[in-house]
């Protein structure tokens, strides 16, 4: 009976990633809003009941969908990137795999939170609070970073780290962007180059100040 139990748990387990693996997938190409409970019924083969026992209620979905799209971003961006040593290569990695997640289409849309953090901004809401809190995050990681470089001496001390990333962010969300919309893959080169320039400014001024 134990084993029969847990085949049923595996079962559903799977079942459950599949179809959040399809709402993340359809949120980044077309937003959270048009995630429905029969919209993923039709795409993952299965009855609305089923995504209903899973899920509950489109709002329970779209969180969970959030969630989902969160441990892939881990998985693809943030545990590699700091796996590189402390300072400059673990900057510089965070923004590379940042780029490459997006490049390889992870998800359709490209950056599954560069897309649904867009349609939320402006709106109030549990979705809104919960995208807000992970973009806080994400940004405090990469301040994080900056701060580890900056003790290991590679940039200046005086630089105001929220000013850095405000930049080094924004090259990247313009690749994504552009990538997505014109179907060019050179805006995450060009956004490398930007990226790289800039830091370049900041390792020479950091070796220049006495």
């Amino acid at each position: 009976m134990e084993e029969i139990s847990d085949g049923r748990l595996a079962r559903g387990a799977r079942a459950r990633a599949a179809i959040l693996a399809s709402a993340a997938d359809i949120a980044s190409a077309e937003g959270l809003e048009g995630l429905s409970i029969a919209r993923l019924a039709q795409e993952c083969g299965t009855s609305k009941s089923n995504v209903a026992a899973h899920f509950g209620s489109k709002a329970q979905l779209q969180l969970a969908a959030v969630d989902y799209a969160g441990e892939v971003f881990t998985t693809e961006v943030i545990a590699p990137a700091l796996a590189a040593p402390k300072g400059m290569p673990r900057l510089l990695a965070l923004y590379r795999q940042w780029m490459d997640y997006s490049r390889r289409r992870v998800f359709s849309g490209g950056c599954f939170f560069a897309a649904v953090t867009a349609e939320y901004d402006a709106r109030d809401g549990a979705l809104r609070d919960v995208l807000r809190e992970r973009r806080l995050s994400w940004l405090g990681l990469q301040q994080q970073l900056v701060r580890e470089a900056q003790a290991a001496g590679e940039i200046g001390a005086d630089l105001d780290p929220a000013q850095l990333v405000f930049e080094l962010d924004a090259f990247a969300l313009a690749a994504n962007s552009q990538a997505v919309l014109f179907d060019d893959d050179t805006a995450y080169d060009r956004a490398a180059a930007a990226i790289t320039s800039r830091i370049d400014v900041e390792r020479t001024r950091a070796h220049e100040d006495p």
